[in-house]
């Protein structure tokens, strides 16, 4: 089903942010946007063909693998994902890992402790987390961390990727790659800007500290609203789980609590909350538009977000053709791991 889904993402974006009101040339080029010079900028991307012959033919340059260039950059797109992909990777890595353990140990403590006084105030921290939008809970986190206590350890830089003075080095330099052109130019410049792993290959591990120091405070404002679902559903898939026959077996047997909550009971309730983290990791990848423009870092979320503005066709399609696959691939590598959590589930 995977080629259908993408032709229809597709097929309905191309469409889409044609019907947007305004004219690309008049958009971009602002006064300088004469007739003459519009009617040979149209021609020249070819904006005067009818919309189902402009899908065709992105269609045909699609199975060519071929992107092709930015309207606004004048760069090939694959070069602008090569550099934007990384930053909101490592953005949704440390959000998920945050909101992954600290939600499933809250939503397991929370079962264990049901209806006692932590289980109640866990809910309500988790409703208020919920609740709280995005933008709002960065400019805070940003306020306490990086103003009230500026002069402190507690310091935590409020946005950028870097602190002065730290810069990446390209990795085919190191490798000895001359002029890179393909998959070879694209998979170096995606690792070069992969910050973690750009550390590790160079052995910059004070590049490696400082670049993680600076994704505490966006992966927690941007973890927040996935840890509060995570911990409720986690919550309640455990106490459905342990008013089970099996649990009542395996503590009459004389199992230590600890392993019946952990190998019995969080064993057979991992499907619904593996679902939700597939989900979230889905959509944290699709770019964290709000977290990612609040904290300054240049990621897919804000190049997708002024390309719409800019009406630069060529990167919005390409961006959410990227981001519809590894959306697709997330949620069917959660689909494949439920044969793994639960062996009562088989994929014929």
């Amino acid at each position: 089903m995977l080629l259908p889904v993408m032709i229809g993402i597709l097929l309905i974006t191309f469409t889409i942010i044609r019907l947007i009101p305004g004219d690309p040339c008049k958009v971009m080029l602002g006064e300088k946007a004469t007739e003459a010079v519009c009617d040979k900028f149209r021609e020249r991307y070819g904006l005067n063909d009818s919309i189902p012959e402009q899908f065709a033919r992105y269609l045909v340059n699609m199975a060519k693998i071929d992107f092709g260039s930015s309207i606004r950059f004048t760069r090939p797109v694959v070069d602008i994902i090569a550099e934007r992909m990384p930053m909101t990777i490592e953005l949704t890595i440390c959000a998920m890992l945050f909101s992954t353990i600290v939600g499933v140990a809250l939503g397991i403590l929370s079962a264990v402790k049901r209806n006692s006084i932590f289980d109640t105030i866990t809910m309500i921290i988790a409703n208020v987390g919920v609740s709280m939008p995005v933008f709002w809970l960065g400019l805070m986190l940003a306020y306490v961390f990086a103003l009230l206590l500026k002069d402190t350890i507690f310091f935590i830089p409020p946005s950028g990727r870097f602190s002065a003075g730290i810069s990446l080095k390209s990795l085919a330099d190191i490798w000895g790659i001359a002029n890179p052109t393909g998959f070879t130019k694209f998979a170096t410049s995606f690792l070069t800007n992969l910050v973690f792993v750009n550390s590790i290959f160079t052995g910059n591990w004070k590049q490696f500290g400082d670049a993680l120091w600076h994704l505490i405070i966006p992966s927690v404002a941007v973890g927040t609203i996935p840890l509060s679902i995570i911990a409720r559903m986690t919550r309640s898939s455990m106490l459905e789980v342990m008013g089970q026959d099996y649990i009542r077996t395996a503590r009459a047997k004389g199992l230590f609590e600890r392993m019946v909550v952990l190998k019995h009971a969080l064993r057979n309730a991992l499907v619904p909350i593996v679902t939700i983290v597939g989900i979230e990791t889905g959509s944290l990848l699709s770019g964290a538009v709000l977290t990612e423009t609040v904290f300054a870092l240049p990621g897919m979320g804000t190049m997708l977000v002024q390309s719409i503005m800019a009406r630069d066709y060529p990167v919005v399609q390409g961006l959410t053709l990227v981001v519809a696959i590894i959306y697709v691939l997330v949620n069917l590598f959660v689909d494949i791991s439920y044969a793994y959590l639960d062996p009562r589930i088989r994929i014929d």
